[in-house]
């Protein structure tokens, strides 16, 4: 007997997946709840656990292509039909015993990718012979990786730094190793070169010279980047803030913070909850338009943009103005983490109301983020450094001192915000961290 496997409902929102790999091969055995294949969608990626013990006899959604939510993905049996549906193009004439001999056909399809192995042992002698010296970096609690299944990218990747696939232990989905890996490896082996022997070497990346189909996910993303810069009115308001008393809060109470809650205390948590304090003062910069209607939302779902290795994506912190710096400390280093490794639920990625773009987690002193819709703002933190300012005493006298300064710019909908409100928004979330009253929300 043979049971279908459908592809799941991935979220309230989500109609079809993408099968990006298969994690078995016809012909395996498979456990219940064993991971089965990997699903790709305009939100999120996952893994799918197989919902029955048997072998896969057949696999009916091959890599890259889409099935609707319903539809079936693969068939899993007994074992005994694993060849039949399989041998269509050779075993036609010879449809006798020797069928399931015809079984191994199907592993072409399969993304057992084998002949690829063959690839580093070509790469260039002089690039591996200074950096194989280094021990192999094994990343913590990672999973033994499948070096014979990685993307072409990341194979070039580890060819062009001499890293060896088979010594390394991946921290992507299943253990397949991902290109932070090669260049955690690769930086590990730099490292073991005395700093007066080596000139500052540029990690050349192995996109270079290189053409590759855009992914389901950055296709969506440029499609809602396209559409809300021509159906909303974008314009971007900067204010500087003083983050030094936040600064030495922050070293005060770090180490408490950190043993109690579990996570370390950065920026972000202040400048998110400052934000969700204004949002309630300030309803238009949580609202969006729907026809000629403004709708004002009534909590302050606050989204936050992380750099993951499959592009932006923004997780939700939900009701974040009920919430204090450990509670939103914790669900973003959760949630980033999650996004990270590919496994966020679709629905923790939608309904958000606000979102913050922490630009200055790569060095930026500010940029002007855009506005996706149905949100009508956007907050971007720049990098919090240390510069020479005027500050002004109790008296009005003037001077220069050494302060940690940063930059929030603020994108919003015209059609809704205007300048002032966008001002006084900003005012309200620079007075609020320029005193530094947050002892009573610390949550320890």
């Amino acid at each position: 007997m043979s049971d279908n496997v459908l592809l799941p409902a991935l979220g309230e929102s989500v109609t079809e997946g993408t099968v990006t790999r298969w994690l078995k091969k016809v012909g395996d055995t498979v456990a219940v709840d064993e991971p089965l294949v990997e699903i790709s969608t305009d939100k999120v990626d996952t893994e799918i656990p197989s919902p029955f013990a048997g072998v896969l006899e057949q696999i009916l959604v091959k890599e890259d292509e889409t099935a609707q939510v319903g539809a079936p993905l693969a068939i899993i049996g007994s074992g005994s039909g694993a060849s039949a549906p399989v041998a269509e193009p050779i075993a036609t004439p010879v449809v006798e015993v020797p069928a399931p001999v015809a079984a191994p056909v199907i592993e072409v399809p399969a993304p057992v990718a084998a002949p690829v192995i063959a690839a580093p042992p070509v790469a260039p002698p002089v690039v591996s012979a200074p950096l194989v010296t280094a021990p192999p970096v094994t990343p913590s609690g990672s999973h033994v990786s499948d070096a014979g299944y990685v993307t072409p990218l990341v194979r070039k990747l580890a060819s062009e730094n001499g890293i060896d696939l088979t010594s390394l232990a991946g921290t992507g989905v299943g253990g397949r190793i991902r290109k932070d890996d090669i260049i955690a490896a690769a930086t590990g082996a730099i490292q073991t070169i005395p700093a007066q022997a080596v000139a500052p070497i540029v990690q050349v990346s192995a996109l270079r010279g290189q053409t590759e189909p855009m992914s389901r996910l950055r296709k969506v993303l440029a499609e809602r980047a396209v559409a809300s810069m021509q159906q909303s009115a974008q314009l971007t308001t900067v204010v500087e803030v003083d983050m030094t008393k936040v600064a030495q809060l922050r070293s005060r109470v770090q180490a408490d913070f950190t043993a109690r809650a579990g996570v370390k205390l950065n920026f972000m948590p202040f400048f998110t909850l400052a934000a969700a304090e204004a949002l309630k003062a300030h309803p238009k910069l949580n609202a969006s338009i729907s026809g000629e209607n403004v709708v004002y939302h009534p909590t302050e779902n606050i989204s936050f943009a992380v750099d993951s290795e499959r592009g932006l994506l923004t997780p939700v912190i939900r009701e974040a103005g009920n919430l204090n710096l450990a509670q939103i400390a914790q669900q973003i280093a959760d949630l980033a983490a999650r996004t990270r490794s590919s496994q966020l639920k679709p629905d923790e990625l939608g309904g958000g109301t606000f979102t913050l773009t922490n630009t200055g987690s790569r060095g930026a002193l500010f940029d002007t983020p855009v506005v996706f819709l149905p949100q009508v703002a956007i907050l971007g933190t720049g990098i919090v450094g240390k510069r020479a300012v005027v500050v002004s005493d109790e008296m009005g006298n003037d001077s220069i001192a050494i302060r940690s300064m940063v930059y929030l710019a603020l994108s919003y909908d015209h059609r809704l915000v205007d300048g002032a409100d966008a001002s006084r928004f900003l005012v309200d979330i620079k007075s609020r961290l320029e005193n530094a009253a947050f002892e009573g929300n610390l949550g320890i």
